[in-house]
């Protein structure tokens, strides 16, 4: 498995690497996303890389033993409403709880408030008769004839997917287990996600959304990978097919087919995995990674190499930017934050008459004004390159050439309702992308107790490096790196990912009153399931990394603390030394404990993951050119200090030898993206390829 492949679908652009494992070198393609079928689109990011390989002076040869992907599939699918007609089995009495929901207001101002309608309307929802208790014995017998009833509806109704969500199924699964059963048996052709499977974990909302979303898209997503495979062969690329997970990690396709929601984050987790390979590499210990694409712009933290990991994601929001507004799914994700918009994101003017920058997009098609496909509001992009971010005539290596006038048209027109001129208004969009980025990115460090200023920002994306610079600046940040190939970032952390699997239950337990032995019995038993799920990755037990956590809270509490009880290794719990770290991470949280209060776990969650893979890229022979400290040339850059344009230098990336120090403000152009340096600052070029930023200290 010398050569290896990472493809990443995002909704502007289509990008991939072509790795040799055994020298990192890399060969990297970009193309234009294709909505109506992703598929055409990975067919020509894989030709490009395979036909640059086949180059004599390339460097590579061989068969590619390996595809790492990740796909905006699942979000797509979910945010445009395009899945399968699905239908819900549900215990009675919860026949509503989709619609219920928490019973919360999100925004308690707005009177005429909304909120997304469930993935599966009520007259697709079926009861059957049997009740499990809280602690999973049995008060009531499932009903057949129910069973029985709900079956030749599904199989009669025109179903597409069933999903089986059942009370108290979080702590045993034995009756969905049965209803499953039955319905396979009914329905052979009909695929059934059991809630027990997918998500188990107390919350019967969350976990009912949850496995009504896999079922949703679990039949296309298995189509797609099916597809993917094949269309691959089609290229000569034949190697196992790795799916990236929102958690950070992969799996295998046939995992992933199986459990469609746990890949709905995949994209940005390789963002996030890029940041993280950067720092480790660099010895960085606080990363803040900045991923900015065409469509969006995330952002998440990593602390010693591990980002944080969150259990609910919530998606399809009605406000974009209000949490509580969209449907949650119970899944391990890296904890992002959507920070802002991307390249192909819309300016437009709010019912205040005020300029906002977002969150529609121009996506792939038509695109900003500026790619002349068709589109002609003013975009993020259109700003970028009207101040003289971008050029024009070099646009993706020169593959692609930019319009200036569709794009000064554009931002005319947008000017004319604000009484401004052509380059007032793109540094307005510019400046409002930037603040928003800036101030959402500052408060999801601070909620984490966390100082921004700690941090060293690795900026990555077509978009990342661009606004990166800017965007540090305003959190205080004074250090900004950027890899080789960061405009493929996403790719970058696909091939750093290491392998992982996940389990998880739930029992409310008193830990003084817990019974070891059943809890270190399900350790056991999900540790067993965990390691045959990594084996098929070509992960041994012995190199399995181990974590076992636990939501614990105070007896009559709501909100729980996660609190780690081993790690990197498994051994058999003391229910005392877990009463004892719960109330030190109380205490440090909340800075005091509660006095008599009773610990009591509610979830726990293992899982095992393989050794972080540091990988030092270097871009491939047929890449370099000749070594030069000298600007290739130079260009009209709007500098936010003067707020004027002047004329910086322009420095060719693949030009400059490591070790070369050079003095911002500056611009350093590769294919794939251009690193913005608007401010005074010492910017020198790392061993590692990484363009190393050390902005003037504004604490």
């Amino acid at each position: 498995m010398s050569y290896q492949i990472a493809l990443d679908v995002g909704g502007t652009f289509t990008d991939g690497i072509l790795l040799d494992t055994d020298t990192n070198r890399i060969l990297v393609a970009k193309a234009l996303t294709t909505p109506n079928d992703p598929g055409d689109g990975i067919a020509a990011v894989a030709e490009s890389l395979v036909s640059q390989a086949k180059a004599p002076d390339s460097g590579f040869d061989g068969a590619v033993g390996r595809v790492v992907h990740g796909t905006t599939l699942v979000t797509n699918t979910l945010l445009e409403r395009r899945g399968v007609p699905t239908a819900l089995v549900v215990s009675e009495g919860t026949l509503d709880a989709l619609d219920i929901r928490r019973e919360l207001r999100y925004d308690i101002y707005d009177l005429n408030i909304d909120y997304p309608e469930p993935l599966v309307p009520l007259e697709a929802r079926f009861v059957v008769r049997g009740r499990l208790g809280p602690r999973g014995e049995e008060w009531s017998a499932l009903a057949s004839d129910d069973i029985a009833a709900a079956a030749e509806a599904i199989a009669a109704g025109g179903y597409g997917s069933v999903a089986v969500c059942l009370l108290h199924a979080a702590v045993d699964g034995r009756h969905e287990q049965a209803v499953g059963a039955a319905l396979a048996k009914a329905t052979p052709d009909l695929p059934v996600s059991l809630s027990s499977e997918i998500a188990p974990e107390i919350g019967e909302y969350e976990r009912m959304s949850t496995v009504a979303a896999n079922a949703y898209v679990q039949p296309l997503v298995e189509t797609y990978l099916a597809t993917l495979r094949d269309r691959l062969k089609a290229l000569g690329v034949a190697g196992t097919i790795d799916i990236m997970l929102s958690n950070g990690a992969f799996t295998k396709a046939e995992v992933a087919a199986k459990a469609p929601i746990r890949i709905l984050e995949s994209g940005p987790a390789g963002g996030v995995l890029s940041g993280v390979n950067c720092g480790l590499v660099e010895d960085v210990n606080h990363v803040l990674a900045f991923d900015m694409g065409g469509t969006t712009a995330k952002a998440g933290i990593a602390i010693d190499g591990k980002p944080n990991v969150t259990h609910v994601f919530e998606f399809g929001r009605v406000q974009r930017f209000k949490r509580g507004s969209g449907l949650p799914a119970v899944a391990p994700s890296i904890d992002l934050i959507e920070i802002g918009a991307g390249g192909g994101s819309l300016a437009r003017l709010n019912q205040l008459g005020l300029m906002q920058v977002g969150p529609q997009s121009a996506g792939a098609e038509p695109g900003p004004a500026c790619y002349g496909l068709g589109g002609t509001d003013a975009t993020v992009t259109d700003a970028d390159l009207v101040l003289g971010y971008l050029d024009a005539d070099n646009f993706l290596g020169g593959t692609m050439t930019l319009d200036v006038e569709a794009a000064r048209a554009a931002l005319g027109r947008m000017g004319e309702r604000l009484g401004l001129g052509v380059e007032e208004t793109a540094w307005g969009i510019h400046d409002i992308v930037n603040e928003n980025m800036a101030g959402a990115a500052r408060t999801h460090i601070a909620e984490r107790g966390l100082d921004a200023r700690r941090f060293t920002m690795v900026a990555t994306g077509g978009a990342g490096p661009v606004h990166g610079v800017d965007v540090a600046r305003r959190l205080r940040i004074t250090e900004i790196m950027s890899p080789i190939a960061s405009g493929v970032g996403s790719c970058l952390g696909f091939l750093a990912a290491p392998a992982r699997a996940d389990r998880s239950w739930s029992r409310v337990e008193r830990l003084a009153e817990m019974d070891t032995g059943d809890l270190n019995a399900r350790i056991d038993a999900a540790a067993e399931g965990i390691t045959e799920e990594l084996a098929a990755t070509g992960v041994g037990a012995e190199a399995i990394r181990w974590r076992l956590a636990a939501e614990v809270r105070y007896h009559g509490q709501g909100d729980r603390v996660e609190v780690v009880l081993a790690e990197p290794s498994l051994a058999a719990i003391d229910p005392t030394g877990a009463a004892q770290a719960f109330e030190a991470e109380y205490q440090r949280l909340y800075g005091r404990t509660v006095p008599g209060g009773i610990a009591e776990a509610v979830t726990w969650r293992l899982s095992g993951e393989s050794a972080n893979t540091i990988r030092q890229y270097s871009l491939a022979e047929t890449y370099t050119k000749e070594q030069s400290g000298d600007p290739a040339g130079e260009r009209r850059l709007y500098l936010p200090a003067s707020k004027a344009y002047e004329t910086v230098p322009v420095y060719e990336r693949a030009r400059i030898a490591p070790g070369t120090k050079l003095a911002g403000p500056l611009v350093l152009t590769e294919p794939e993206s251009t690193l913005i340096v608007a401010y005074p600052s010492d910017v020198s070029i790392l061993a590692s390829g990484t363009v190393h930023v050390a902005l003037e200290d504004k604490s």
